[in-house]
């Protein structure tokens, strides 16, 4: 396994047990962002631990919780991490356990390699340039073992048009595709609802067919979850320019996007 790739899951399970060490107290405290996004200390000490993994590779890092570095020296970077130390921390308010660790290795632009947990499930989902895989983590782990993993891949096949919609963010153009989708390929649709990165897991696993993200996002919220896509032959389309989306850029809002297994 590649040393970095190696590295993030590590990282990514640590913080899953500073998460679900807050999670399971039931104290923790709450505070209000600038863009009135929920920050909770489970937030805070996952980004911690992260980060004291990543440095020692010497890559620059984004994430949600890091003071962003201005874009005269990011432009620059040929690699970065980006990561989101906590992915839907409404859902781990929610206490409903669809909460991730997202962390992501960025070279020219796009993920070369990306780790989402879900440390309410101890479920992991990781990605190299060819290749994605998912595993039960153990409750009590000490060590990763990548030969316990098992590769997945899309659907090749559906009956139905499986459409992945947030628990949070369903709107009218949401609502619209998928009226489109049902007249385009004459099939039954069925929305699948879960919260945070894991809807892109759903598409690269063959749990779902398409996922369309008519609403705003982050890119610490869609880079990992694009190179495990990536890995398994799936693309992540920026619904504004009608290619690959891109990250490190200027602005780190993402255009609305599309993942589809269906053409």
């Amino acid at each position: 396994m590649d040393k970095n790739l190696g590295i993030a899951i590590k990282a990514a399970l640590d913080a899953g047990k500073e998460i679900m060490s807050i999670y399971n107290s039931g104290e923790f405290n709450v505070e209000e962002k600038g863009d009135n996004s929920p920050l909770t200390t489970a937030d805070t000490a996952s980004n911690v631990a992260i980060n004291e993994y990543l440095k020692s590779t010497d890559i620059p890092i984004i994430s949600e919780e890091n003071k962003q570095t201005d874009y005269k020296e990011r432009k620059n970077w040929k690699k970065c991490w980006i990561v989101d130390p906590l992915d839907g921390t409404k859902e781990f308010l929610k206490r409903n356990g669809e909460f991730t660790v997202n962390i992501a290795l960025i070279e020219d632009k796009l993920p070369v390699m990306g780790v989402i947990y879900v440390p309410a499930q101890n479920l992991l989902y990781y990605a190299d340039k060819e290749n994605a895989y998912r595993q039960k983590v153990e409750a009590d782990f000490n060590s990763f073992d990548h030969s316990n993993s098992e590769k997945i891949g899309p659907k090749k096949v559906t009956d139905k048009i499986q459409v992945v919609g947030s628990r949070s963010h369903m709107n009218e153009e949401t609502r619209n595709y998928i009226s489109i989708l049902e007249k385009k390929y004459e099939k039954e649709t069925e929305v699948v609802s879960k919260g945070s990165s894991l809807k892109f897991c759903l598409v690269a696993e063959g749990k779902a067919d398409v996922y369309p993200r008519f609403a705003p996002t982050m890119e610490w919220d869609t880079a990992a979850g694009q190179a495990i896509c990536k890995a398994v032959g799936l693309k992540v389309i920026d619904q504004k320019t009608g290619e690959e989306m891109l990250y490190n850029r200027e602005k780190l809002l993402n255009n609305y996007f599309l993942v589809s297994a269906i053409g």
